[in-house]
């Protein structure tokens, strides 16, 4: 019967979508939904984006491991991610009227740069996507009894999100996203007071929490652990601030105010309510102690789905799985249509210089399918990977190689095309190379990619200036000016 009554919510979100694709009519409807949402609906749609199969399933899972010591990445980066989007970049890149984050690198670096970051953006969806994938098969593992195995329901959800947003594009998502929030947060907040009941009231769950000191916040006071506290923070912080997710849903606000205060408003919501399965998850320990800690040995994601079949009535495992299914479709969703939207505008239409606005719409449909696969493939092979490594993992390529040049780009007159490679080359470099090797276990592999980044960008944009200076030469240095006149500073 809860299996029926999903495939039945599936059915209800695929059709909402495809009433909204009906207003579907050019690439600018498809990729940035006409430029016309509210502000109510870039708060629901920025909320959703972050919302996702992490924040029910894997934030809980690290938070009764270590605490809220081991969630700083998200929701705490996560979330301070949105704020900062809204206070520093929203309103810059909004009055920029552009359909990609990635034609920013364009207009303010060129060609090879505005490549070489839709390459990176695209690689960091692999990651994210593929865990809200491994969720939905988790999903339809555990509803059906084991009947359907996790890679079956992987493909079950995947086809389920690609019936709408492979015709509605934004429209379709935003539209999805409003419904599917409001599911979200009135299931988990009912589910929230049911399971505060059955463990004797919220102060004991409380309680045990600090008996466990699982509100410790802050890191031992050495010099290891405060250097990988800080990058696990800064990871999703600054790392998802580059990210075409993200973008689409300022550029699709109905006004600036929207594209600036949408983010803001939608951050705090998502630290806020993070904590509520957070709450669930410590209430678990209480309602059944030996299940919980024989789950928490063998795999702690499953402790909260366990709690709501086991031990609660009918209605509310239809509310958990309802707002479930919710948080990992909304962010599945939106997941898939911006590497897309990106690879077709930045990298693609090179090739076709002249494609029309109609067969430009189409190939984004055919990329949002090619995508999918990809995504599916990789989601299977990886199955086995925590979904919170997955998703904290996919960031960091964005943080070391796209953040430092569009905040430099946005902010620095002096910035240059040769410093926007440098520090791309140097960042991905440093923090491959701490990846691969030993160094990797000393200093974080991500902080030291972003600051070679940072050298890279004021290295390579001062350099060649402080040459052409100090040899009093006049004559042009080819690339090097920073285009600091343009309106993009």
């Amino acid at each position: 019967m809860l299996l029926t009554l999903v495939f039945a919510y599936l059915l209800a979100t695929i059709a909402i979508g495809l009433y909204a694709a009906r207003r579907v009519k050019n690439t600018a409807d498809f990729a940035i939904a006409g430029r016309g949402l509210p502000l109510v609906m870039i708060v629901t749609t920025t909320f959703a984006t972050w919302f996702g199969s992490e924040t029910v399933l894997g934030i809980p899972a690290k938070f009764v491991e270590g605490g809220l010591n081991g969630v700083i990445e998200d929701p705490f980066g996560a979330g301070t991610c949105l704020i900062l989007v809204g206070l520093f970049f929203a309103g810059k890149l909004y009055r920029m009227t552009l359909l990609t984050i990635s034609d920013y690198y364009r207009e303010r670096y060129g060609r090879t740069v505005e490549v070489l970051c839709s390459l990176i953006i695209m690689l960091s969806y692999l990651g994210w996507v593929s865990a809200q994938v491994t969720a939905l098969g988790l999903v339809f593992h555990v509803l059906s009894g084991g009947v359907i195995s996790i890679p079956v329901g992987m493909v079950i959800g995947v086809v389920s999100i690609l019936a709408y947003t492979l015709f509605g594009g934004m429209w379709s998502v935003a539209l999805t996203d409003f419904l599917q929030m409001i599911i979200l947060v009135v299931g988990l907040a009912v589910i929230a007071v049911f399971a505060a009941n059955m463990a004797g009231g919220a102060d004991k769950v409380v309680s045990l929490a600090l008996s466990r000191d699982l509100f410790k916040f802050w890191p031992e006071p050495t010099f290891k652990d405060m250097i990988f506290f800080f990058a696990a923070a800064i990871t999703m912080m600054l790392g998802s601030i580059p990210q075409q997710d993200v973008f689409q849903r300022v550029m699709s606000a109905s006004s600036e105010s929207a594209a600036t205060k949408g983010p803001v408003i939608g951050g705090v919501c998502y630290i806020l309510f993070a904590f509520v399965p957070m709450f669930l998850v410590a209430s678990a320990l209480i309602i059944m102690p030996e299940k919980a800690a024989m789950l928490l040995k063998e795999d702690p994601q499953k402790v909260l789905p366990t709690l709501v079949l086991e031990k609660m009535p009918f209605v509310m495992q239809v509310l958990f799985f309802g707002a479930l299914l919710s948080a990992i479709k909304s962010t599945a969703s939106a997941t898939l249509l911006a590497p897309s939207v990106t690879f077709v505008e930045n990298i693609w239409r090179q090739f076709r210089p002249r494609m029309g606005d109609q067969r430009e719409l189409r190939t984004m449909r055919i990329t949002v399918l090619v995508f999918s696969g990809f995504v599916l493939t990789y989601a299977i092979s990886m199955s086995g990977t925590p979904i919170y490594e997955m998703v904290s993992g996919a960031y960091q390529v964005t943080l070391v190689g796209a953040f430092i040049p569009l905040v430099f780009g946005l902010y620095w007159k002096r910035a240059t095309t040769q410093g926007a490679l440098l520090s791309i080359v140097l960042g991905l470099g440093v923090w491959a190379v701490g990846l691969v090797s030993p160094l990797g276990q000393d200093f974080p592999a991500q902080l030291a990619g972003i600051l070679a980044a940072f050298c890279g960008m004021v290295a390579g944009s001062l350099g060649p200036q402080w040459v052409r200076n100090t040899h009093g030469s006049h004559h042009k240095v080819i690339g090097v000016e920073s285009r600091g006149s343009s309106p993009y500073n």
